[in-house]
């Protein structure tokens, strides 16, 4: 691909979000809309709650597990080909997943060969949007984002019908085909090189033993490339390491603490809203329209707040407004349990909804202000793979609890204490660095070394105090007579 000095901020940048936007569609509201099933899986193996949520956990954890693979691929053979293959894998397993027999059929076929698919497309995509914009970035990210609500408001009613019409063996089957539009996706991911990603190894450059042509070769050659193969395996390593330096800096690590406590309040309300919906009265449609709604109200989180972020005003608080909107989302879980009829679930899923898109869109564009654009399909990669964990053990966990209490008060407390705990964690973390700034600087502005290179240059005197003006004139006259003489 041509050398680029910056991000163009759109072009084809635009059919990148778009082909984004799909990729989100067709991996994430998926998966959300696994939950539509679950009354069908339990029905139909006779298990319990616990033992039928493994399965969108194992979706959920194998798609971020594995999203390091999937960044990876992008970075060493191509973001085309991480995607396409990641499409055929998670068709196949959808497929697959239509001929179960078991639930231990559908842990394999629908959890782990449809998450590693997913995620071999997952983080590549959003991360090229990232290449692509820079002034625009919160923008083209709740756009490309969106996929995931628009995708599950229509999806949800889609995927009840089906059902009904041809039983959860032919819905899966269906949408196995229409997951194979990720290898369109795939197809339309041009590459884009930008100059800040052709870094060298300079250490690595300057010793002796290093034969010059392949220092020539290396200086012209991308930490990412894909010619990085053809380095040998110290520079190998190197690079490697290069790529992941970021994850000893402080604010990232504090952001990956923040990420895993939200990942575990998020997941499980996805799995067992439309459960919960029925055992307080809700018919099936009403229950799969509440999923549609949270889902067209998603969209409307995931474009306004990537506006509103890129405005002037909180360009600069984006950290802040993600905390915000993982709060919130915090306290919606909260008050979901005095919830128990039709009319108040709808505002919960319009409340919900909102701060959940606004939060999604917000978590590349803050680990980009984190990491850094050259970092940032690397960090993705890890940053979803912190949700890997939470997202495996917390839906079984709240199955679990439902199963021993009877209810879904508990579970649905332990989620929204969790994501405003992560709320709080970020916050604090935030505040106690712009206090440790704030303090450095009123040290530096009493205590500090102010160095003044007088005119003649040849005298430089170093001020640490306040000097009154007949000082200033006595050192001026000073050096006056020491250039005369």
């Amino acid at each position: 691909p041509a050398l680029h000095t910056g991000p163009p901020d759109g072009g084809w940048g635009w059919m990148i979000v778009a082909s984004c936007f799909l990729v989100t569609i067709c991996t994430r509201a998926v998966t959300r809309c696994i939950s539509i099933f679950f009354v069908e899986f339990q029905a139909y193996f006779g298990q319990d709650y616990a033992r039928t949520a493994w399965i969108h956990s194992i979706v959920d954890c194998a798609t971020m597990l594995c999203a390091p693979l999937g960044s990876l691929i992008s970075n060493h053979v191509s973001c085309q080909v991480g995607i396409m293959l990641g499409g055929l894998l998670a068709s196949t397993g959808l497929i697959l997943s239509s001929f179960a027999t078991s639930l231990e059929h559908l842990y394999l076929s629908l959890g782990v060969l449809t998450g590693l698919g997913f995620a071999l497309c997952y983080s590549p995509a959003i991360a090229m949007v990232g290449k692509y914009f820079n002034k625009r970035k919160a923008l083209a990210y709740g756009v490309a984002m969106s996929g995931s609500g628009i995708g599950t408001f229509i999806l949800a009613p889609v995927v009840q019908l089906l059902i009904e019409q041809f039983s959860w063996h032919g819905a899966l089957l269906i949408l196995g085909g229409f997951v194979l539009n990720l290898c369109v996706c795939g197809a339309l991911m041009r590459p884009i090189a930008l100059k800040e990603d052709c870094k060298t190894a300079p250490e690595f450059l300057d010793q002796d033993h290093v034969p010059e042509a392949q220092k020539q070769d290396l200086k012209r050659m991308s930490i990412c490339s894909p010619l990085i193969k053809m380095c040998s395996h110290e520079c190998l390593c190197y690079c490697s390491w290069k790529e992941y330096d970021f994850l000893l800096m402080p604010s990232f690590m504090v952001l990956s603490v923040s990420v895993l406590f939200m990942a575990y309040g998020c997941s499980p309300l996805f799995v067992y809203l439309v459960p919960y919906a029925l055992n307080v009265g809700v018919s099936h449609h009403q229950a799969a329209f509440l999923m549609s709604i949270l889902g067209v109200i998603d969209i409307i989180g995931n474009i306004t707040f990537g506006w509103l972020t890129d405005r002037r005003c909180l360009k600069k608080h984006r950290h802040f407004c993600y905390l915000f909107a993982v709060g919130m989302d915090g306290l919606c879980c909260l008050f979901l349990p005095i919830l128990q009829n039709f009319p108040l679930l709808v505002p919960f899923s319009f409340t919900f909804g909102y701060f959940d898109g606004a939060y999604v869109t917000l978590i590349p564009v803050v680990t980009a202000d984190v990491v850094g654009t050259s970092s940032l399909s690397a960090a993705l990669g890890v940053v979803y793979f912190l949700h890997a964990i939470p997202y495996l053990v917390s839906p079984p966990i709240a199955g679990w609890l439902v199963d021993t209490t009877g209810t879904y008060t508990a579970s649905f407390l332990l989620c929204g204490f969790s994501m405003i705990f992560s709320s709080m964690l970020l916050c604090f973390a935030r505040l106690a660095k712009k206090i440790n700034r704030t303090h450095l600087q009123s040290l530096t502005n009493d205590t500090g070394t102010k160095q003044h290179i007088w005119t003649n240059g040849a005298i430089a005197y170093s001020v640490t105090a306040e000097f009154d003006q007949k000082d200033v004139e006595f050192l001026a006259a000073d050096t006056n007579s020491s250039s005369n003489r």
